[in-house]
């Protein structure tokens, strides 16, 4: 029997895009398993906690690919390590442009020099989903535009909700 090949799509998804959920179905036909990592970064002032993150990532994505096949997590610290510590062969990472690749690439050569056993893989946009990312669908949603197909169903209720300043959180 062959080693399983895990690969992790590191990310915020703040909030998961219909982009995302591509990427990850995508990512499925690849490899055997797929951790979509939520990066806690103290940093940055997220829309929705890391632990809601993942139940988004787990209730939108759990049914791709092979029952169990993807999973959903938080980390902090480097991704290489939290790639090993998951014996991951591969990162994967999404590019939507050029600017994407350009952003991506010296951060995949500083993955590359920590730990040289786990690749950067790059998965290019659908063109239908290539617009999409997270911080637009925060700015419309917080204007008051649509995002009805930009992220999946169940994260559109949770996003307006919290920008009404409701505290739903999900179920």
């Amino acid at each position: 029997m062959l080693p399983s090949r895990i690969a992790i799509f590191p990310g915020s998804f703040d909030p998961l895009t219909v982009g995302h959920v591509d990427v990850i179905r995508r990512a499925t036909t690849l490899f055997d398993r797929v951790i979509v990592a939520v990066l806690v970064n103290p940093d940055k002032q997220a829309i929705f906690t890391a632990e809601e993150r993942v139940a988004m990532i787990a209730e939108s994505c759990g049914g791709l690919g092979k029952p169990g096949q993807v999973a959903a997590d938080a980390f902090e610290g480097l991704l290489v390590r939290f790639a090993a510590r998951h014996n991951a062969c591969a990162i994967i990472r999404g590019l939507r442009s050029g600017v994407d690749f350009d952003y991506e690439r010296p951060m995949a050569s500083m993955n590359t020099h920590l730990a040289s056993d786990i690749q950067t893989v790059c998965l290019m946009a659908s063109d239908r989903y290539a617009h999409i990312s997270s911080r637009l669908v925060r700015e419309v949603a917080s204007l008051g535009g649509s995002v009805t197909g930009l992220v999946p169903p169940s994260v559109e209720a949770l996003l307006l909700a919290r920008l009404k300043g409701e505290t739903k959180t999900h179920p």
